[in-house]
């Protein structure tokens, strides 16, 4: 659930409520530092609970992903073509959110209206419909096809020297001729 807002107890909670009546699926759930394990017991047979998680490792092998939408894991569950369901915390989590289920690779559910009935329905909603998976394919194509990942952080470093040079210059803009 991220490496920023990642302590809240009752979202851990309802995701173990709800991926325990998927005895079938191993689910891993990264809690980080901010959580104890202990104190989100009865755990599920099916769950183990880690502080953190090869992230990247474990979607090569995932058929869901249940993530707080920021836009590296969504990036990342899109590069190994992982369909996703999204709970949105803040930041800019509510826009990737609604971008996943836009685009068909997920579903989402607000934080506020976040129950394990309601989570355990729209996983089973992802998991049951191909499209989802099939649209999640189709996105890591692209994003293998055009290097996505390097072309976004090569744009992000272009802006940041950009910025630098034109702060450290300190130079007025040329004036606009009509």
């Amino acid at each position: 659930m991220g490496t920023l807002v990642n302590g809240m107890e009752h979202v851990y909670r309802a995701i173990l409520e709800a991926v325990g009546r998927f005895s079938e699926t191993q689910v891993v759930l990264s809690v980080g530092k901010n959580i104890d394990p202990d104190d989100l017991r009865p755990i599920p047979s099916n769950a183990i609970i880690v502080s953190t998680a090869p992230q990247i490792e474990l979607l090569k092998r995932a058929s869901l992903c249940i993530t707080h939408a920021g836009l590296n894991t969504a990036l990342e569950a899109l590069a190994q073509g992982v369909p996703m369901v999204a709970i949105p915390i803040g930041f800019d989590q509510p826009g990737v959110a609604a971008r996943i289920a836009y685009h068909g690779v997920g579903e989402f559910v607000e934080v506020g209206d976040l129950t394990a009935e309601r989570l355990s329905d729209l996983i089973q909603r992802v998991q049951a419909n191909p499209s989802y998976r099939d649209k999640a394919r189709y996105f890591q194509k692209v994003i293998a096809r055009t290097h996505g990942l390097d072309l976004a952080a090569d744009v992000i470093e272009r802006a940041f020297k950009t910025n630098q040079i034109v702060d450290s210059a300190r130079q007025p803009a040329a004036p606009l001729h009509t």
